[in-house]
């Protein structure tokens, strides 16, 4: 898992002039991804390798984390790090509870039916509200929403990278 990277974060934009970058949260676990001392990887499309940064500072304001990174000191320098991408090792991800799984480790699965039947892929996860909610690529035809809930999603196999669903009546 070492050589495999986590998205924790999209650095949107600058904030003031002292370097400070502008990041929408992509994780569960902000305080740990965005804490001093923490190093994450940014990604964009001017590198050729990810770069590693280390948080000097870090603030939520408002739907943002405003971080700055060691030896960032100029907004002309954070500029360049514009619309890239910040992650995390995978060996550095935060173990989970039971029943509990990564959004990463959910898409790209297929799912079937209980009578075995391929309903197809997922291939993003939306968060309406009170659930998830799964939405799965057929071969053919409209996408497929599946709720995340005990009565509909009844087995979860990460390593087989497969899913079993129960179709309540309605959902297709």
């Amino acid at each position: 898992m070492a050589d495999s990277y986590f998205t924790v974060g999209r650095l949107v934009n600058t904030q003031g002039t002292k370097g400070e970058a502008r990041v929408i949260s992509e994780t569960d676990f902000p305080e740990q991804r965005y804490k001093i001392g923490q190093t994450l990887y940014l990604f964009h499309p001017s590198a050729a390798e990810p770069i590693p940064l280390e948080i000097a500072s870090s603030r939520q304001h408002k739907n943002f984390y405003l971080l700055t990174f060691k030896g960032v000191t100029s907004i002309n320098e954070v500029e360049k790090y514009k619309g890239g991408i910040l992650k995390v090792r995978g060996d550095e991800r935060e173990p989970l509870e039971e029943g509990e799984f990564y959004f990463q480790d959910i898409i790209g699965c297929q799912v079937y039916t209980e009578e075995g039947e391929k309903l197809g892929l997922v291939e993003e996860i939306l968060q309406p509200g009170a659930n998830d909610v799964w939405v799965v690529k057929p071969e053919k035809g409209k996408d497929i929403l599946i709720p995340y809930i005990e009565d509909v999603v009844k087995e979860i196999n990460i390593a087989q990278k497969r899913i079993v669903v129960h179709l309540l009546p309605g959902l297709i």
